[in-house]
């Protein structure tokens, strides 16, 4: 097998696996209790969450510990949402997000709120532009996602946070699938709250952190005894923390290397296939989108029936959560993608453990089956 969908999951690293095990075996203390047990458990929890928060550059009280991505878009959208509800109920995102965004602002809207769903161009580009257009007086929060985890392109998100700033509007930012590719320093990106899911970073799944700017308002989403400052009620899962943590410092050292391997990998990928079939299409930009993302279509076909006929091949046809549907991706349909094109894309994501061998590989297959379907 060939795995070409680390925008889908990424395998758990070694040293990450290495850094669970003492909080398995030995320090499984409950991090809220007094006692020896309990203390080591609570240093575990505040040595990982500093290292998620050098990988953020920001302060470590700035960290809460969350199941993952979907919870801190929730976390955010919803926790800022209620906490300003007498200040303003109008919510600006953009048409491409995540479900885990999309789906908690369709329930804002039937609690009440309004919510402005920003277009994007070709490109798969949010205009800041429309951002600074659609701001209204009482607009509380905007939240548009660092990187598309389909196409891979890498919004303007400073510029946005700018524009939030100037106004006194909440910024939050879904970094899922940027965080450890490329750099995401708070303050440079302007944002008030970030999203980190911890399977995209070679941590395990069901762990993840939600970065808060000192002083914003949120309300919990979580409520009980009072954990992670207030602010996400439940005991802390300090071995999925330890590994959260254990992996941002890992990518904070390999980023660089590992972003510009990876941009080559998938270049040769993409130059190895439209050298056989020129007719190819690109989805996104060029060049401001994820040093491991490709998302190409081939015209007339679908991307289920390529990979069909790749057994040896994991990837994508779309968003992992909706791989294989019989529709048009919703962030395809939102760059006006014709469905005869759109419906023939898949998205190929290199990562950390990707050789030459398998990219060479990978363009023969891909090569062989697209023309034979064709």
């Amino acid at each position: 097998m060939i795995y070409l969908d680390y925008n889908a999951t990424t395998p758990i690293d070694h040293e990450v696996a290495a850094a669970m095990i003492p909080f398995i075996e030995e320090k499984w203390g409950n991090p809220s209790s007094s006692h020896q047990i309990g203390r080591e458990a609570r240093a575990a929890l505040e040595m990982s969450r500093g290292q998620v928060a050098g990988l953020l550059k920001c302060s470590t009280q700035e960290v809460i510990f969350t199941s993952g991505g979907t919870e801190s878009n929730n976390a955010a959208l919803k926790g800022v949402a209620w906490a300003l509800r007498k200040k303003g109920r109008h919510v600006i995102t953009s048409r491409i997000e995540h479900p885990s965004i999309l789906q908690p602002a369709i329930l804002l809207m039937e609690y009440g709120w309004e919510v402005t769903f920003l277009p994007v161009d070709s490109q798969c580009m949010v205009d800041p532009d429309d951002v600074r257009r659609a701001v209204r007086k009482d607009t509380v929060l905007i939240s548009i996602m660092h990187a598309n985890n389909e196409t891979g392109s890498i919004q303007h998100i400073s510029e946005i946070g700018a524009i939030a700033r100037a106004r006194g509007i909440y910024f939050h930012s879904d970094a899922a699938q940027s965080v450890g590719k490329v750099e995401t320093y708070v303050e440079d990106m302007g944002v008030d709250f970030l999203t980190v899911a911890g399977h995209k970073v070679y941590a395990p799944k069901g762990i993840g952190a939600l970065y808060i700017r000192d002083g914003a308002a949120l309300e919990p989403l979580l409520h009980g005894g009072g954990q992670e400052g207030g602010r996400r009620g439940g005991t802390e899962n300090v071995i999925l923390a330890a590994a959260l943590g254990a992996a941002c410092e890992i990518a904070g050292r390999r980023r660089h290397d590992d972003a510009d391997r990876q941009r080559r990998l998938r270049d040769q990928l993409f130059e190895s296939i439209v050298s056989e079939i020129p007719d190819v299409v690109l989805n996104g930009p060029k060049d401001k989108r994820l040093p491991n993302t490709l998302n190409i279509a081939f015209p007339g076909l679908t991307g289920g029936e390529i990979l069909d006929g790749i057994p040896g091949l994991c990837a994508s046809t779309g968003a992992a959560c909706h791989d294989r549907s019989v529709t048009l991706s919703h962030v395809l349909a939102a760059m006006g993608v014709p469905k005869e094109v759109g419906m023939g894309a898949i998205r190929l994501t290199v990562g950390r453990y990707t050789t030459e061998e398998e990219i060479h590989q990978a363009a023969s297959w891909i090569v062989a089956a697209v023309k034979k379907t064709k």
